[in-house]
């Protein structure tokens, strides 16, 4: 009698639970990598990082004038970008905390612009961040609007930075200010909701 060959070995048990375990394994760290990778550590707020409030010095964003306060004196028509400093830290560490500083001519500032949160109706201060996908906004000179050079979002400056054209679902949020000797101070916080992501 021939013996005759199988051309599809039995598997034994041990090798069947053996390869099940490795492909279970093997699932199970695929699965693991997926949801790890998906973890983030916490977002925690530092100094650094707190929103503008009461009492908080504006100080220069950038330039050679970096970090020292912003005199009334020395603002025009076009933007200055600015952050509140609250004692010895500057909140630079978010990026919401960007703002805009103008100084416009008397009776020029509009509702619904908050007079009564603007240093005395001519110097105003709004968030640089576009409330549609966190962009900043840059000054447009021709026209004197504020323009997101993302998605066209357009505002306007002198009524409240509502929105004037693009996507924006709202306007800038205004920071309240005040003077305190020659520097601008913020008088609390955000009127209006800045950019979320």
């Amino acid at each position: 009698m021939t013996k005759i060959k199988r051309t599809d070995p039995e598997i034994s048990r041990r090798k069947f639970i053996t390869g099940a375990l490795i492909t279970t394994g093997a699932v199970s760290g695929v699965g693991m990598l997926s949801v790890l990778g998906t973890l983030r550590p916490a977002n925690r707020i530092t100094p650094d990082k707190e929103p503008p409030a009461e009492g908080d010095i504006l100080v220069y964003a950038e330039g050679d004038k970096a970090g020292q306060p912003v005199k009334v004196s020395d603002l025009d028509e076009s933007p200055t970008r600015v952050y509140p400093k609250a004692g010895d830290v500057v909140k630079n560490g978010d990026p919401n905390n960007l703002l805009l500083l103008m100084r416009f001519p008397q009776g020029e500032l509009k509702e619904p612009t908050e007079l009564d949160a603007t240093v005395q109706g001519t110097v105003v201060a709004y968030s640089a961040i576009c409330t549609h996908l966190g962009c900043q906004v840059n000054y447009k000179d021709s026209d004197g609007t504020l323009l997101c050079p993302c998605h066209s979002g357009n505002y306007d400056p002198k009524e409240g930075c509502k929105v004037i054209g693009g996507p924006p679902p709202r306007p800038l949020p205004q920071l309240p200010i005040k003077l305190e000797g020659d520097q601008i101070i913020a008088s609390g916080e955000f009127l209006g909701e800045p950019y979320t992501g």
